[in-house]
């Protein structure tokens, strides 16, 4: 079956806790603790999301990380694009027929006529046009027993609005 890396959960993981923290800042160790995740391995991702965008440092004692965007505005592919690089299409086979294999991260110039790929290469086009459409918004636990805090950030309204509502 299918999987994310680690690196990729751990991202995923990590932006959905600061989801839910609604703007209040918090330190990728905190994350690591909160989630049981390796510290080392949260603080790399975090950077990483850090210098593409996603998330914004803050320094010092009081420092840590905030979401740069709304859940609803951070879509999952570019997102694991940038934590893991791109979903590759399947192994290239064109080095078995004599043919220059496909560089690394570029799509495969056969793929639709490729009689040994063309089911994986649709499973991959369709994984891909999926994560396009799915926010960071749309994964976010709805578990009660994450903390959320009262004060206003980053979905904060919306989330009482949702709790009254379905009262």
């Amino acid at each position: 079956m299918l999987s994310l890396t680690r690196k990729a959960s751990y991202g995923l993981i990590a932006m959905a806790y600061l989801a839910c923290r609604g703007g209040q800042r918090v330190s990728a160790r905190e994350i690591a603790r909160e989630n049981h995740l390796p510290v080392s391995l949260v603080m790399n991702v975090m950077k990483r999301l850090c210098a593409a965008g996603y998330v914004r440092s803050v320094r010092g004692a009081s420092g840590g990380y905030t979401l740069a965007r709304r859940p609803e505005d951070i879509i999952l592919g570019p997102l694991l694009d940038e934590i893991e690089g791109p979903v590759e299409d399947a192994r290239c086979k064109r080095g078995d027929y004599g043919l220059a294999p496909r560089p690394p991260g570029q799509p495969c110039p056969d793929a639709e006529t490729c009689p040994h790929g063309d089911p994986v290469h649709r499973v991959h086009r369709k994984l891909r046009d999926f994560l396009q459409n799915v926010a960071l918004a749309d994964i976010m636990s709805s578990r009660s027993d994450i903390s959320r805090p009262a004060a206003e950030g980053i979905g904060a309204d919306d989330e009482s609005k949702e709790t009254e509502d379905d009262a």
